[in-house]
Parts: structure tokens; sequence; C-alpha cells
């Protein structure tokens, strides 16, 4: 069955085309407008996001596509009128940080432990809970609309679902990334919803993903909808990861590890890791650990915004000592600290410069700022020494960061040639669906190649990595 794949992610939707065979035809990419209202404040136009997730579905269909599968973005939110589809006002992004007073005041009132043991997950506005009772607050018409029973409140999948299909639905793993889902049953529940504030008869019905979603109407042909996916465990997924034990880190906007962790709700994972859903198998539901990066490529982003980086050609170009063997580092905490930190108050942060200090320099930093929170996630997440990571993502294409970050990870790393497969993923579990097979079967995947060795020994890296440590506890406390 050939599947076009939609990934609608934080810069941009990407398609492919995915045949039962493995052949893969890139069917367009679509970049969206970065909405940043006021320091803190992370949106997208709903509607824009919608006709570049249509747009997408429809050149697949033209080019012989039999099914869809969407990936999405995850803890973004959006509201909605149902009746006339309209949203109520831009989707809140999953970096935004408006609601970390609401989150703070919930940890001091004691909330945290209830929260993590019942959805899995740390109070932190990158969850999705308080991000769904702020527009219920703030949003012109929302409460008007819930009063009426016409407001749809949901995470972006549950918009671009029930604008596509008519089903007013999310599915599991992206229910799982909201705050308000039950780890243990996979069902919302009733004292999360009111610990938020979020009524419970708002939110979308969750989907097991087990079983197609609905039919998408295009211009060649209806075609049905057989997976969606939150964009993390659609990756994992992409990676071939089967077995407990499997992981990936993709390195985009932010960089997030999975680990897959076995087929009940991991139990005794250490401080600061994140539980989460992921796909059904034939006896029941298979599980990961996840931590995250905030700030990855975004920092990239960052550079070029403020000037100091001309193109991502610069880093294409970098070559020699690294700037932390000249005792130049950067923290990448521009919206905070992630696994497994969860902490707010940390800011971003040069340190160590001196007037010999170059442009190149503090660019080199900014990348291996990033590979130092990349290396710190992987071990907190457990990955088994000296075995080979699977990585995805626009950085991966830097053959500067993917050394830096193999030596300071002391690991091998895989990648693929481009950087799909959160898209890939989504498809192949598509097609597991289709067919009903278990998707738990093992699959191989195809393209996948060693792209960097560690080249510095174990002792040089732990000493930087123990300066960059105090270099990141310097961050907190910033804000």
């Amino acid at each position: 069955m050939k599947i076009v794949s939609v990934d609608q992610g934080t810069t941009s939707t990407k398609g492919l085309l995915v045949a039962e065979g493995g052949e893969e035809e890139i069917v367009g990419a679509v970049r969206h407008r970065q909405i940043l209202p006021c320091p803190g404040w992370v949106e997208h136009d709903a509607t824009e996001l919608l006709e570049n997730v249509r747009t997408l579905i429809e050149e697949g269909a033209a080019r012989g596509a039999q099914g869809i599968a969407l990936a999405n973005q995850g803890e973004t939110v959006v509201a909605w009128d149902r009746a006339g589809g309209a949203p109520l006002a831009n989707a809140i992004v999953w970096q935004d940080q408006r609601t970390a007073a609401r989150i703070e005041s919930l940890a001091a009132d004691g909330k945290a432990e209830a929260v993590r043991a019942l959805s899995g997950l740390p109070l932190d506005p990158y969850f999705s809970a308080s991000k769904l009772r702020w527009m219920l607050d703030h949003v012109d018409g929302a409460s008007e609309l819930a009063r009426r029973g016409r407001l749809g409140l949901g995470t972006s999948d549950s918009f671009f679902i029930e604008r596509l299909t008519g089903r007013y639905v999310t599915d599991v793993t992206t229910a799982s990334r909201t705050s308000l889902m039950n780890l243990g049953t996979c069902a919302w529940d009733r004292a999360l919803c009111d610990l938020f504030g979020v009524p419970m008869e708002l939110l979308p019905e969750i989907v097991s993903g087990e079983e197609p979603i609905g039919t998408v109407a295009t211009p060649s042909g209806p075609l049905p909808l057989l997976a969606s996916v939150v964009d993390q465990v659609a990756a994992l997924y992409g990676h071939g990861c089967r077995s407990p034990g499997d992981g990936k880190v993709t390195i985009g906007t932010g960089a997030f590890a999975l680990m897959l962790t076995g087929f009940e709700r991991p139990a005794g994972l250490g401080e600061g890791i994140v539980p989460t859903a992921a796909w059904p198998t034939a006896n029941g539901r298979a599980y990961a650990a996840d931590g995250g990066v905030y700030t990855a490529a975004a920092a990239v982003e960052w550079l070029m915004r403020i000037g100091l980086l001309g193109g991502l050609g610069e880093i294409d170009a970098l070559s020699g000592p690294s700037a932390a063997s000249r005792q130049v580092f950067f923290v990448p905490a521009l919206a905070g600290l992630a696994c497994p930190h969860w902490d707010r108050s940390a800011a971003g942060l040069f340190i160590g410069m001196d007037t010999a200090t170059s442009r190149e320099d503090m660019i080199k930093a900014v990348l291996e700022g990033v590979a130092f929170r990349i290396a710190e996630v992987v071990d907190t997440l457990g990955f088994a020494a000296g075995t080979a990571i699977s990585v995805d993502g626009g950085l991966t294409r830097s053959g500067y960061f993917m050394q830096f970050l193999a030596d300071i990870c002391q690991r091998p790393l895989i990648g693929r040639g481009e950087a799909e497969v959160t898209a890939l993923g989504a498809a192949h579990l598509a097609q597991a669906i289709a067919s009903k097979r278990d998707p738990s079967e093992p699959l191989t995947v195809s393209g996948l190649q060693a792209t960097a060795h560690p080249e510095v020994e174990a002792g040089a890296t732990t000493a930087l990595r123990d300066r960059f440590a105090e270099a990141l506890a310097r961050s907190k406390g910033w804000r």
C-alpha cells in the first residue's frame, strides 16, 4: 500500500510518499510563520497549518497514494468553532511559556506528585493542559462556544482530523503528552482535568490507533486516514525500534531522545525522565521513556536571526578545535531546561569568552551546547554505554556537529541520508494498520549507516562535560 505521510512539524510541514516495498518519494515541504507576540510566547496560524497539511495530502493522492498517515507536533494546542471550523486564535506552540506562573502555582500547592503519578509527566508549560486552560480563560468566544457545545479544544492533530474527516478525536500517543490522560488506562482522567481546570467533556475522544480513523476527501478521490501519531513516537518507529532498549535521538527544533521500555507502563524511571505511550501491539501497547532538549536547531535559527550566523552553509564549513577546548561554552536554555532538570528559570548563557573569542567560536559553542545537552539526556535515559545511537533531524547534516556529538556521547552515531524518519515511521505504522499486522513486528529500515565515530578519548570528554555542567548550573535561576 502506498501511503502519503505528512509530518506537521514546528517549522514546516513535510510530505513523503512511501510504498510497501520501501520506496520513498518526497512530496513536498512547506514552511509556516513563527509568530512571536511577546517574549516567551510562540504561536502558529492553525489555518495555515491545516492548509499545508491538506495541500500535501492532495499532492500525495495525485501521485497514487492509497492511504494517509499524519504525524503532529504533540503538545501544541488549538481552540476552534466546531460548527464553522474557524480557529478562535493562533495555536499555542509547545515551546510557549505563557503558563509558567500557573505551573509554578500548582507546584507550590503540592500538585506535582499527583500529576506525575497519574499522567507520568512533570509539571511544565511544555505539556498541553495549562495551555488549554489558558485558551478557555483568555480566547474571545471560547467560553461561550463551550457553553453551546461547539468548542473544539485539543492538540493540533484533533483540529486537523476533525476538519479533514469530521471526527473529533486524538490518538493515545498525542493524548499522553497533555497531562490530562491517565497513562495506566490511556483515557482522560477526571482528577487531572479538574486539577488543571479543563472540562473533560470538551476534549476529543481518544482512539487507540489500532483501526483507521476516518476518510479524507481529495480531488483524486477519498482516502483513509490510517494512522495519526505524535512526532517523536513516529520517529522512534521510523528508526525500526521494536525491542526494549532500542532508541533514537531526533535533532530538530528541539532534540528528543526516546527509548522503548516494553509493553506495560514503565515503572522506576530515573528522575526527570518522562514515560510516554507508543504504538498498539498484539499484547497491548508499547511504551517509551522520553527525554528532551527544548532548544536545538532553534538555537541555530536564533543565531541567524540576530545576525551572528550568515547561513547554514557556514555550519557546513566549520572545522578545527572545538570552542569547548578553548573553554568557551554555551548553555542552550533559550526556553529553559527540560530533561532531567525541568527548570524554566534557566536562561541561555555564553561563558568563558575573552578578547580572543571569535564569531566562529561562538557558533561552535552553540552547536556544542546542544550536543552536551543531548549527551546528558542520553545518559539519563540509560542508553547502553558504547552502543550506536540512531539519529535523525536537520542538524545531523552538519559534519562538525555530528563528530562533536559522537565524541561527547562516546558512542557511534547511525543516521539516514535525509531527515524524513518521522514521516517514514508514521507511514510504516499506517501500513501495519492497513494490513492488520502487529505493529511490534520487526521491520528493516533502509538507508541507515554509521555517520560518526568517537575520535576523542573518554577522559578528555569527561573533563569537558564537567566544565559544561558548571556553566549549566550558572544558567539556572536567571529568569
